[in-house]
């Protein structure tokens, strides 16, 4: 049985991905297989070098999985079309917030900004006051502009034709979680995104062992259907790479393997 490497959400910390990578190949070698559960971007401070490193592996030829997150959207989004908002952050608050951490993404881009922020009556939205670049005050128009030509398109194409789930024999491994009940093929792609409730409570059987991230903890945990891998590297907690061999799962360290259990 070959394992299979996990790494939960990078949130843009390019340092602890490479500590990642080089335990993951202390434990089985340079051809392991990685499975990446999204968020690459937003809080951290180097979004583009860990999205250069995803992108570089894949060309490379290695045998790496990378799911789609949440945040990922969020940043393909604004490049795209300008959009700052999602309908799942319930409280309006705008992408580029230090909350969501979308400026600092900018910012690795070189697209530096002072944002300032107003709620909208109307909505009830979180919206752009005004900002200030190195250059001097620029709208909202101006900042997305900003950032289209400063993002590659390579890095936007990449992290929008993500996959939403993988699975194997034994586990799926998808970004947010699944709504009980329903097989993976009629899941709602925004589940899969942003669950939380009622999947996080849930004693339901998959079939298969979850594995997820986007749900900060302080450490990775087991629980017993499912496995939460976001240890929180976007707060400037570890990131904590995982290997599973079936559904047994342990947490790689310096000091060797420490079994995951419920």
């Amino acid at each position: 049985m070959n394992p299979i490497y996990a790494i939960g959400d990078i949130h843009g910390q390019k340092e602890m991905l490479d500590h990642a990578l080089a335990l993951i190949v202390a434990d089985g070698g340079e051809n392991a297989q990685i499975v990446f559960v999204g968020d690459y971007t937003d809080r951290g401070p180097d979004s583009r070098a860990v999205i250069d490193t995803l992108i570089a592996g894949r060309n490379a030829g290695r045998d790496w999985v990378f799911l789609k997150g949440n945040h990922d959207r969020f940043f393909t989004r604004f490049i795209r079309h300008g959009t700052q908002h999602d309908p799942r952050v319930k409280s309006g608050i705008n992408w580029l917030n230090p909350r969501l951490g979308g400026a600092t993404t900018l910012a690795s881009y070189g697209v530096e900004a002072e944002v300032h922020f107003t709620t909208d009556r109307k909505t009830g939205l979180e919206i752009i006051k005004d900002c200030k670049g190195p250059d001097g005050p620029m709208d909202a128009a101006g900042l997305h502009k900003k950032a289209q030509r400063a993002v590659p398109a390579t890095h936007v194409d990449f992290l929008e034709n993500l996959p939403l789930w993988y699975e194997t024999e034994d586990l799926l491994f998808v970004h947010a979680g699944l709504r009980p009940g329903l097989p993976i093929t009629a899941q709602d792609p925004e589940d899969l995104l942003w669950i939380r409730q009622p999947f996080l409570d849930s004693t339901h059987d998959f079939g298969k062992l979850v594995v997820h991230g986007h749900t900060a903890l302080d450490y990775p945990q087991h629980f017993g259907n499912r496995v939460d891998l976001d240890g929180g590297a976007g707060y400037h907690r570890p990131l904590f790479p995982a290997v599973f061999e079936g559904r047994d799962c342990w947490i790689l360290t310096g000091h060797g393997r420490v079994r995951l259990t419920p």
